[in-house]
């Protein structure tokens, strides 16, 4: 993959339905337009080894008398990923840049949970299984299902099974002690929902650590593999705007207002807008 273009891969990924997005090389491509001049090859290799492995593992639980179903499944992944390649949670520095980047995940065979998960989402559907990540705030969890069974569970903490009181747990921990489970977050995320996700975590990390040049880069990146989903232009506003750059943010916050359908949405823009126009005068 010598000739392989990190830009123009995301760009026809931009153009492509969700479904037909290949969710971790599109994850890599991200990452990889960071890493200007890295070699990728070792990067789709890995993935192409876990894909393998992760076969060779279930064919050989399935001759050992294990049943075809979602736990067998899941435990072709936690073997594969977690107990031989040692991908875990990165729970000592969980805010560090490098977790929600998924060349240095593979790099360092730990990340966010997120970043994980794109992992086992990736090995679990080149098999042609159902696996998906799920819509839950705060901390990303996946889900197998077959033939009806359905297992939840966290590819940050090695696979661990999530009953329903974990999920509870979870939605308290993130959302406060009054919240409870929704129906909402059971649903499937799809695979830009996924990317954006990711690169989010990026961003705001970035924004925190007052790298607002850092985090416009981002926002471009995401920008290739979403380039309608409009929320980007006020993110762009907001940046520029940060960089002292009045006219670009000017641009870009026009844009998202023209392209916000919810009024609501488009009064705090407004009000940058107008003190970015006044800048000028």
């Amino acid at each position: 993959m010598l000739d392989f273009d990190p830009q123009r891969y995301l760009e026809t990924a931009g153009q492509m339905p969700d479904a037909e997005i290949d969710l971790a090389p599109c994850a890599l491509a991200m990452a990889l337009m960071t890493h200007p001049g890295l070699s990728i090859d070792r990067y789709f290799n890995h993935l192409k080894t876990l894909t393998k492995e992760v076969k060779a593992r279930y064919a050989a639980l399935l001759d050992a008398g294990a049943a075809a179903d979602a736990q067998t499944q899941l435990a072709a992944l936690k073997h594969v990923l977690s107990d031989s390649h040692g991908y875990r949670g990165d729970q000592e520095r969980y805010d560090d840049l490098q977790n929600a980047d998924l060349v240095r995940v593979i790099d360092r065979s730990k990340g966010l949970p997120i970043a994980l998960a794109i992992l086992y989402i990736h090995a679990g559907k080149a098999q042609g299984w159902d696996v998906c990540g799920l819509n839950m705030p705060g901390h990303f969890i996946c889900r197998i299902e077959q033939g009806g069974q359905r297992v939840i569970f966290d590819p940050f903490y090695e696979c661990r099974i999530l009953g329903a009181a974990d999920l509870r747990f979870l939605i308290k921990k993130n959302l406060g002690p009054q919240a409870e489970l929704s129906a909402d977050y059971y649903q499937p995320c799809n695979n830009r929902e996924i990317l954006m996700r990711l690169q989010n975590n990026i961003k705001f990390r970035l924004i925190e650590g007052e790298d607002y040049q850092g985090a416009l880069d981002i926002v471009r990146i995401m920008k290739l593999v979403a380039p309608s989903d409009y929320r980007l232009f006020l993110d762009e506003g907001v940046l520029y705007a940060k960089l002292e750059q009045p006219k670009a943010s000017i641009a870009a916050l026009e844009t998202y207002i023209d392209k916000a359908p919810d009024p609501r949405d488009r009064y705090d823009a407004e009000l940058l807008l107008r003190q970015m126009q006044d800048s000028l005068n």
